[in-house]
């Protein structure tokens, strides 16, 4: 029983000696409301950690090499009603990976929301130059090699494939050590502006191949113009080996 009320019972009992025959009856009445009131269920903090680990490895999936998710730890002050049906997800513009935010949601019988830190890992090979390159230079593998590391502390776009970087030209110098980024790759042009190419057409029943000039550059698959011999400008789709197929 607070102090307060104990004064006040004193001060009571100090008037009317009589009523402490009553006491007996009224302390354990009050006892017994006190007793009486439900506890409130309160929320797993480990049951929403779980959740997030959960969700955030659904978001991972197919990430290159080993990803380490580290869901934060709620904050013991905040006492949450228990929930039956929690359900994650990103806030908008947020990344499922690196340092990252999801946001849970009790879906059923209450309804509350809270906002719980991660921290997701992705150590995976990346390419880096071993020499500094220059702008407009086809890679070749000795060109490059391998350094494993967080990716979601670089920058985005990293390349981690030999296949996506050997061959191609790039789009601008770097220093030696660079991460290679796939926006600095270009495709060499299986056709190049005044080449003399071999022009192809073909159905059913026939084949005919003229030679023609390329009037632009173009990488294997895009679309070329050619002037033909007699002038005229045909369209066309650029393969390897300085051949256009042409179809009328």
């Amino acid at each position: 029983m607070p102090a307060i009320h104990l004064r006040l019972l004193s001060r009571i009992l100090s008037c009317s000696p009589s009523l402490l025959i009553l006491l007996p009856l009224i302390l354990p009445s009050s006892v017994s409301a006190a007793a009486s009131a439900p506890a409130i269920a309160r929320q797993d903090p480990h049951a929403v950690q779980q959740t997030v680990l959960s969700f955030l490895q659904m978001q991972s999936i197919g990430l290159p090499g080993e990803v380490e998710i580290t869901p934060g730890s709620l904050d013991a002050r905040v006492a949450l009603p228990a929930c039956t049906a929690l359900e994650p997800s990103l806030p908008p513009g947020t990344r499922p990976w690196g340092n990252t935010t999801v946001m849970v949601q009790c879906m059923a019988p209450s309804s509350w929301t809270i906002y719980v830190r991660a921290t997701v890992k992705v150590v995976a090979d990346y390419l880096v130059t071993t020499r500094p390159l220059r702008q407009g230079q086809v890679i070749a593998a000795s060109d490059l090699t391998s350094r494993k590391g967080d990716l979601t502390q670089l920058p985005p776009g990293i390349v981690t494939d030999w296949n996506q970087a050997i061959g191609r030209t790039l789009g601008g110098s770097l220093p030696f050590g660079s991460p290679l980024r796939q926006d600095m790759l270009r495709a060499q042009p299986a056709v190049i502006q005044n080449q003399t190419v071999k022009l192809v057409s073909s159905g059913r029943g026939f084949s005919v191949s003229a030679e023609g000039k390329a009037l632009t550059h173009a990488t294997e698959g895009q679309p070329v113009k050619v002037r033909s011999a007699s002038g005229t400008v045909v369209s066309g789709i650029a393969r390897a080996g300085a051949i256009v197929e042409v179809t009328y």
